[in-house]
């Protein structure tokens, strides 16, 4: 089992309460991959959101004209997978390990349960993945302006 304790290092649940992170240690589990290793395959079905708890995830989709296309990679207390979830829809890139890899996962089942059973941790969980989206998007806008000023 998960302990709370190392639950609360995890961005998405660094601003939840213990009595919180108590529930949601039965509903997280641990999961290892060994360096190549595919997590999961685009239009593969959604499996959950997962956090990294150690090692390096790579998210790359393959173009049409077959050459991979690094997306992401992701290290310690990154997660990934919540758009899958919050779309209801499958995955639309590959994910694997650069490197041997530790992650959480909170299974789409399990966050399904909580949303109807508790909402209130739900929103948390969610509010949490909006700040960290619009976080991610405002820095990618900056990004692409400073490349336009440069270029």
């Amino acid at each position: 089992m998960v302990s709370a304790c190392e639950l609360k290092k995890q961005i998405l649940f660094e601003d939840i309460g213990d009595d919180d992170l108590k529930k949601l240690e039965k509903s997280v589990e641990l999961l290892t991959l060994k360096k190549g290793e595919q997590l999961f395959a685009e239009k593969d079905e959604t499996k959950g959101i997962f956090m990294v708890k150690a090692g390096k995830i790579e998210i790359s989709k393959v173009t049409a004209d077959g050459w991979k296309q690094t997306l992401a990679i992701l290290g310690p207390q990154h997660f990934f997978g919540e758009i899958s979830i919050m779309e209801h829809r499958n995955h639309e890139a590959f994910a694997f390990a650069q490197e041997n890899s530790e992650l959480y996962l909170l299974s789409k089942a399990d966050f399904d349960k909580m949303q109807k059973e508790d909402p209130a941790l739900a929103f948390q969980v969610i509010k949490k993945i909006a700040l960290v989206m619009s976080k991610n998007l405002r820095r990618m806008n900056d990004k692409f302006l400073n490349a336009l000023i440069n270029y």
